[in-house]
């Protein structure tokens, strides 16, 4: 666990793909942002909440529905949740799919769980950039996120001025494209008018380091949208050399390749529609 903020702010790191979990204690609340992913991770979470919760409601907030991100859930019953109203109203059978990939990955690895695995329901749908959930003397501001999946919200807590980014601006990932890369683009460029509106303090993407310096934020944006306009490009001109070559300084090669080769057949597959 990594506290910030004077023990205002948790961040808790998975040893699991870097994965972070959030927890805010404010005035009124606790809100918990993607508790994931092993059994004793979500339970180290709950734990720590129920230790800082006395009287205040916890709040969950879902940055987006990948099974990683949602795993926690049935951890903490008597939450209020928190998503994006395209979260709360995704198809059954994407609900199911992602369900079916938590229980791949607890059957893989024997893994036991003392909660009933199942998709969140939302009691909060935020719909639009800038909604406002208030929170006693706290707010959650959501702005929508699509591009990395089709639900995605970023969501700052005020006023803290923490970002919950969800798997946006990772110093451990590129971009990973499941949707589309227009919107991903579109995403990354959100981040001006947020800077703009809000003081932040603390920038949380779903995977990797947490930062308090804008100009790193800014750094990984930048660095975000030249990966993907480079591949859009390499892409459109059928350069396979130079489409490998653009992940060869990926933080974890190994890994990592089957996400770039992802991203280079969904553009593949976005420019060929866009010439019909």
């Amino acid at each position: 666990m990594l506290a910030i903020n004077d023990g205002t702010s948790h961040v808790f790191m998975s040893d699991l793909y870097r994965t972070t979990s959030t927890v805010v204690v404010t005035d009124a609340h606790v809100v918990v942002a993607d508790p994931c992913w092993l059994p004793r991770e979500v339970g180290e979470i709950r734990t720590f909440t129920d230790s800082v919760k006395g009287d205040r409601q916890v709040v969950l907030l879902f940055t987006h529905s990948d099974y990683d991100h949602i795993i926690g859930w049935g951890a903490f019953p008597d939450a209020v949740v928190v998503a994006s109203g395209s979260f709360a109203r995704s198809p059954a059978s994407e609900r199911e799919r992602n369900l079916e990939q938590i229980r791949d990955f607890d059957d893989q690895y024997y893994l036991k769980r003392d909660y009933e695995i199942a998709y969140p329901k939302t009691d909060h749908a935020m719909d639009g950039d800038g909604a406002e959930l208030p929170l006693g003397n706290a707010r959650l501001v959501c702005y929508q996120a699509p591009g990395h999946n089709a639900d995605g919200m970023m969501t700052v807590v005020e006023p803290h001025g923490i970002l919950i980014l969800g798997d946006y601006l990772s110093d451990a990932e590129f971009p990973f494209i499941f949707h589309d890369s227009r919107q991903y683009e579109e995403t990354l460029l959100k981040l001006d008018a947020i800077l703009e509106r809000h003081e932040i303090k603390l920038f949380v993407p779903g995977h990797g380091t947490p930062t308090s310096d804008p100009s790193e934020i800014l750094s990984r944006r930048d660095a975000d949208l030249r990966y993907i306009r480079e591949l859009r490009r390499l892409t459109a001109a059928g350069d396979e050399a130079g489409i490998a070559s653009l992940a060869a300084d990926a933080p974890f090669p190994r890994h990592q390749r089957k996400y770039h080769q992802g991203n280079a057949d969904k553009i593949r597959q976005e420019l060929a529609e866009a010439g019909r």
